[in-house]
Formats: structure tokens, sequence, C-alpha cells
């Protein structure tokens, strides 16, 4: 479909965050122009007519939210097991009711979260969970992007399971990819991570794994094996080509050195750092030192939401609070955190800005609502008063997927409803 979307504020994210009155035209999957607006007379009879015309009425497009890290079949547990510190969580109540799920199952929670997505503007996500084929399948057949990341661990899969799925999980298909990876330190032999390592070798791929999240988990690492577990992956040159960590709350000097010198990405998660009272991350450091920081909402039983929104809003309220340093994480470094860093964290370079040739992928923010007036600053609305309820339409691949408050026709959300609920009651007994 050829959509033409006029008298809209652009937001490209190409370059400086900066905004201009105009408008933005796709041709299938493809954005083929996006700029000043265009007198309708200059372009009829031509190549580009348009199965549709949007006006924006002064609302913003801009690039579509990219989610660094998640686990998106955890929506079965959301608010299952609250109010707990990592590892209590993880052992006596996640952990137990995973063990039950299967694949099915994981299916049908991964459809709930798809909703949560792109009613919030997200369409690409990068997700660390078990069955990664099922969860890609429910993603993709929602129209979102999958970003797969391994998430091996002492109890399985085997590494033999691992190479398979990376095989047929990076399809070359623009909307399935898989890296290499593992769940965390604590969770795996040292004998596994050497292993591992000799297979991301073999692909040449970026590794990825939940790092220095809490000050339990990096003293029980240098306990250990006499290093922080970033030093302990260096150790192992797992970093070799590239990859980078989630959450990144407790880094010494030498773990962010290691992620400088290997390009590394950390993708923070202050949702759920905060929910499960595990510390904030040095975002400022970070970005002074010129390491990449890309969001993700963690997963939804932990956080409890999908919300880029809150995401992006506790990033920079949190690094002022912590920094006590009102100026800290400015609005236009947290967009591209959401946007552009998050797209290369997960090498999505064909989506993520908006520019002719790029990928279709993108949302219209409705600036016709109270928290977003009036109009001084539009990067600061969004990142300071912005939610969910501001996202108008949210695009991917040229696909409308949702838009005034409905979803594509194809979807049936009280479906998905009711079989979560039926499947958590089971569970629950």
């Amino acid at each position: 479909m050829n959509i033409r979307f006029t008298n809209a504020r652009i937001v490209t994210m190409d370059g400086d965050v900066t905004c201009f009155e105009g408008e933005l035209w796709t041709k299938d999957d493809i954005i083929s122009y996006v700029g000043k607006a265009v007198l309708d007379s200059s372009i009829q009879g031509s190549d580009d007519r348009f199965d549709r015309v949007i006006d924006c009425a002064g609302n913003v497009l801009m690039p579509s939210f990219k989610d660094a890290h998640t686990h998106s079949a955890m929506t079965g547990m959301r608010s299952y097991a609250d109010d707990m510190p990592l590892w209590e969580w993880l052992s006596t109540k996640i952990f137990p009711l995973e063990a039950k799920l299967t694949a099915d199952d994981m299916y049908a929670f991964t459809q709930l979260a798809a909703l949560e997505y792109v009613s919030g503007g997200i369409t690409a996500v990068f997700d660390m969970y078990m069955n990664p084929e099922r969860v890609a399948d429910a993603l993709n057949e929602m129209g979102i992007r999958y970003v797969g990341c391994c998430d091996i661990n002492k109890f399985g899969p085997s590494l033999e399971e691992v190479e398979r799925r990376f095989k047929v999980l990076n399809r070359n298909d623009g909307f399935s990819s898989y890296f290499m990876g593992f769940h965390a330190e604590y969770t795996c032999t040292k004998e596994l991570l050497a292993s591992l390592s000799e297979l991301a070798h073999k692909y040449e791929s970026p590794v990825f794994t939940h790092n220095s999240e809490t000050k339990k988990e990096v003293e029980e690492c240098i306990e250990r094996h006499g290093m922080t577990p970033t030093q302990l992956f260096e150790s192992l040159d797992m970093f070799r080509f590239g990859g980078g960590g989630y959450h990144c709350v407790y880094m010494s000097d030498e773990d962010i050195d290691i992620f400088k010198k290997h390009d590394l990405t950390v993708v923070t998660n202050p949702g759920s750092n905060t929910k499960l009272a595990s510390g904030i991350a040095p975002i400022s450091r970070y970005l002074d030192e010129g390491i990449n920081v890309a969001i993700g909402t963690d997963g939804p039983s932990s956080n409890n939401c999908l919300d880029m929104f809150r995401e992006m809003f506790l990033v920079t309220g949190l690094a002022k609070l912590s920094d006590m340093n009102a100026a800290a994480v400015v609005p236009n470094e947290v967009l591209k955190m959401a946007t552009v860093n998050g797209s290369r964290c997960m090498k999505l370079s064909d989506c993520d800005v908006l520019a002719e040739g790029k990928k279709a992928d993108l949302i219209m923010i409705d600036m016709h609502q109270p928290n977003m007036q009036p109009i001084n600053n539009i990067t600061d609305n969004i990142v300071y008063s912005g939610s969910k309820t501001n996202i108008r339409m949210t695009m991917c691949n040229g696909k409308i997927l949702f838009e005034d408050g409905q979803y594509d026709s194809s979807v049936d959300p009280e479906k998905i409803y009711e079989t979560a609920n039926a499947l958590m009651d089971k569970y629950r007994e």
C-alpha cells in the first residue's frame, strides 16, 4: 500500500533531533519521500499514486521505538510475583512456573505482549526467552520484527540446539534474526561460557547477556572467578564480534573500558531495576564515555509493563536523581536511545531513522491531547510528559498495525486476553 502523510511535524532522528513541518510517503514497505510539503499538482500522474492520504493535522511522525531487551512471553506472569528482590523473585516464583510452560503457552503470551508493543509504538523487540521459534512466530505474525538472543544456561539448551536455532532464526527477511547469548554468569559454568564463545567466533556473532544487574551478582562472580562478570567474559574473548549487556548497573572502570574497546551496547532497563530495587545504572557516565546506550523494558513480570514512554522518563529521571544534576541525560539523548541506538544494538540499520529508502517503521504521536500542549518543545514533551495514550498510529514495514485505538482487523484482542487468562488460571491452581 502507498500512503501519503501530509501536514505532519516530522522528527527524522537522522542526525540532530530536530523537527520540521512537511510530509512523508510510503511505497509498500519503504519510505519513498520525506521532506517539505509538495503541491498536489506536482505529483499527479506520477508513479507514486497513493492508496490513502492521511492528514496528520500537526501530529508528529517519528521512527518507531525499538525495545532492546525484553522477555515477551513473561506477560503471563504479570503481577504474579511482585515486591521481591531479583534472586528471590527468580528462584521461588519465576523459574518454577517457567518449568511448566509449553511452547504453545509462550506463543499465546507473546501475542499478548505484541498487542502492548504496537499500542505503545514498539515495532521491533530484542527478545531473550525459551522456545524462540514460537516467540518469533507470534511476533512476526502480529507484524513485529523479532531479534532473538540465546538464553542458554547450565540447565539447557544444548550447544547443538543453540547452533540450530541460530541457523533457523537468521532468516534474512528483515523480520527475524538471532544472536548468540546466555542468561547470566551466575546461571552458567565457565566451561559452558568458553564453549559458547567458540560458537560465537564460528559465526562471528555478537554476544549479549544479563550483566552486572545487582551487587550480589558482581560480588559472587568475584568470589568465584576473581573478576567481575564483564572481565570474565573478556577473558573468554566473548566480545570479539561485539554485543553488549542488559542492565549494567554495577560496572567498574575496567568494565567500562572493555565496553569501549569492543564498542558494546549498554541496554538499560530502569523500570525493572527500580521495581526489583536492583539499583540505578550510571547512564551519564556511559554517555560521557561514548558508549552506545539503548533502552529495554525487560520482561512484563518484573516491570510490569512494556511501555517505552515510562522507560524514557525513568532513564532521565533516575539519572538526574543519581547524579544530583537536573541537566543529566537530556530528552534528545533519551529519544535516540529509544530509537536509533536500539536499532544499532539490534543491527536494524534499515529502519532506524525516517529517510528515503529506509523501511517504513514509524509512529504518529498525537499532539492534540492536553499532556502535549502547549508545544514549547516537542522532544521534551514526548520524553517528560508523553504516554502510550499519545500513540495515534503504529506502522511497521509499511503496514499500519494500530490506529486510533484499533488493531489491524486480523487481530482479535479479546480472544488473546481470554487465552492468556485461561492459561494462568490453570497454572495458579
